[in-house]
């Protein structure tokens, strides 16, 4: 998979995930992807704040990227 359908393939995932997070006020945006296996998002909203960001960066987000694009390694929050 090249680069290009790399962050293709990432925005499809977010695209997926984008309105459990927008239902509840909040939203996430592709910062960056290094190495062809590092994914970097900012969460943004609601999202900012919540207790469980993390949580839904892993078990959600994650999750979803890695069902699009089987060779990213990690997903990242950064602000």
């Amino acid at each position: 998979m090249t680069s290009e359908e790399i962050k293709d393939n990432v925005e499809k995932a977010l695209d997926e995930i984008r309105p459990f997070l927008q239902s509840d006020g909040g939203d996430i945006r592709l910062v960056g992807i290094e190495n062809d296996s590092l994914v970097k998002v900012q969460l943004e909203g609601a999202c900012v704040g919540c207790s469980v960001n993390q949580m839904t960066l892993k078990s959600g987000v994650e999750m979803t990227i890695k069902k699009h694009v089987p060779q990213i390694e990690k997903v990242v929050s950064v602000d």
